[in-house]
């Protein structure tokens, strides 16, 4: 018999080495890129596509167009070139494959998609909030944290909270912006005038792009 903390201390240890040895995994993480190239590409007709097929022609001394080909044949003058027969399509019928250097390719693929990804980002706004009797003091502390928000990529949004009888003070606010927006002409760019939305006046300054 086994006692129970002999039991349990098997358990964690068989589920610690199950949990390093998915780690290892090689293929893990590498889904999204994992093209079928070469001789893994074992359909025995593909579709050929690609913008330098003109360029393979003066190679193997044959004229090559888009088309349906041997995937035997596309191996063979890709190896003559230097080249990897890369299959791009595979659920098309039949599958389309490009004749290209493979590392290349996985290298434009993922900064096409990092690109679409920095597009697609959603904008992080910044709210910046004042009095209408806001001292220079702290005027300049909350400067230096919206030129670290617009340097960061981030649209800040500054306004003026009239609370009370300050609603009177609204040019003081104007002014306040005004200035604001003067002090970040370098790092941003303002989308309107300050305007009124409630009892506050707001302004939102969107980053200078790169």
């Amino acid at each position: 018999m086994y006692s129970l903390t002999a039991v349990l201390f098997y358990l964690l240890t068989k589920k610690i080495i199950l949990a390093k040895r998915r780690s290892r995994n090689p293929n893990q993480g590498k889904a999204k890129f994992n093209f079928r190239v070469n001789e893994r590409i074992r359909i025995p007709e593909v579709r050929l596509v690609g913008d330098n097929l003109d360029e393979i022609s003066e190679k193997i001394g044959q004229k090559i167009e888009s088309g349906i080909y041997s995937t035997n044949v596309l191996r063979r003058w890709a190896d003559e070139v230097d080249l990897d027969l890369v299959e791009i399509s595979p659920n098309a019928n039949p599958p389309v494959v490009r004749i290209t250097d493979y590392n290349k390719f996985l290298y434009e693929r993922k900064k096409k998609e990092k690109e679409l990804k920095s597009k697609t980002a959603k904008t992080v706004v910044k709210e910046i909030r004042f009095g209408p009797n806001t001292d220079d003091h702290d005027f300049n502390f909350k400067l230096r944290h919206a030129i670290k928000f617009l340097k960061d990529g981030a649209k800040v949004k500054a306004f003026v909270q009239f609370r009370g009888r300050t609603i009177v003070f609204k040019d003081r606010g104007q002014l306040l912006l005004l200035k604001f927006i003067n002090e970040l002409e370098e790092y941003g760019a303002v989308e309107a005038l300050p305007k009124m939305e409630g009892r506050r006046m707001f302004v939102m300054i969107t980053p200078k792009k790169k």
